[in-house]
């Protein structure tokens, strides 16, 4: 059984920059893909971005391409998201998750309990 868990939430100034850790067990990332997700106040879950075990990388949300990156270190079996020019709306719930096989999909089958991001002046 899988689990993720997410760390790096915390309250940010609008501009400033985060770094979202997810933490992978029981799944190597070899052989399956991790997603980014984020739950604002009042709104669905939407998928942000996501990394294969080829190293392909898909940004689902146009909010935050340019802006955010994601990469992974197998050695710490670890996924990133590296969040620059953060803006209020990017205030949310961030969960990580993973699919069962190595494939990008928003359709997710394990996930992360979330952390909290706040982007506020």
């Amino acid at each position: 059984q899988a689990l993720l868990v997410e760390s790096g939430g915390d309250l940010v100034q609008p501009g400033g920059s985060l770094r979202l850790s997810c933490k992978v067990y029981g799944l190597s990332l070899d052989y399956y893909a991790i997603g980014w997700f984020r739950q604002a106040p009042g709104k669905e879950r939407e998928g942000l971005s996501c990394i294969d075990g080829y190293d392909h990388t898909t940004y689902w949300a146009d909010s935050v391409k340019g802006r955010f990156t994601i990469s992974r270190d197998n050695a710490e079996k670890s996924v990133y998201l590296q969040m620059n020019s953060l803006k209020p709306e990017d205030t949310g719930i961030y969960f990580c998750a993973a699919p069962r096989l190595n494939m990008c999909k928003r359709d997710m089958d394990f996930w992360g309990q979330g952390t909290h991001v706040t982007v506020s002046s």
